[in-house]
């Protein structure tokens, strides 16, 4: 597999529709990423664009570094992201209409609680450090595995479930600060 995703990389050099295939290939996973980072479905799109845009102009540069393509791809989108985020006067508010949908009707008053709740905790991601929140996009949304993420990252497994654990207990925290969870279980341990 990972021999005709080189061999579409090369061909991605001189032709603009291998170009298109590895674009087929990866655009839903960079858009999930960029848009959990933005919250903000239309910067999402354009930040997207974006990135293939660069990766296009730059793919005569790529070299294979053992990792996979998606890893380059994944840093072309982060440093989008980092540069959108700084040009911002101030930070992405998410919608309240962006929650998860329930499958009964709930009370009102438990739907909003919810979706407060929501709010609270993709605010408390967002000011993780990126590649916690690569990691935790990796996980939840696009459900990788440690492995598969490990190879994504270019770490190894071991060091990747030791930041997941680091993570979750740093998101712990900053809701504890903020008082939006208990934090008695951090200080019995």
């Amino acid at each position: 597999m990972a021999d005709v995703e080189e061999e579409l990389i090369e061909r991605a050099k001189r032709d603009a529709a291998a170009f298109g295939e590895l674009y087929d290939r990866y655009v839903d996973r960079i858009y999930s990423y960029v848009f959990h980072r933005t919250g903000n479905p239309h910067d999402a799109e354009d930040l997207t664009a974006h990135t293939f845009y660069k990766a296009l102009a730059n793919i005569g540069a790529y070299t294979n570094r053992g990792v996979p393509f998606s890893a380059w791809l994944y840093r072309i989108a982060h440093n989008a992201v980092a540069n959108w985020h700084r040009d911002q006067s101030r930070r992405q508010i998410v919608a309240l209409d962006d929650g998860m949908q329930t499958g009964h009707k709930a009370a009102p008053d438990h739907v909003t609680a919810q979706r407060e709740e929501q709010r609270l905790l993709k605010e408390a991601i967002r000011r993780l450090h990126p590649d916690r929140q690569l990691l935790i996009i990796l996980k939840f949304i696009d459900g990788m595995s440690n492995a598969e993420i490990a190879k994504l990252m270019g770490r190894t497994e071991g060091a990747i479930k030791s930041l997941y654990h680091r993570t979750l207990l740093a998101l712990r925290e900053d809701l504890a600060r903020r008082g939006l969870v208990d934090d008695d279980q951090n200080r019995h341990r």
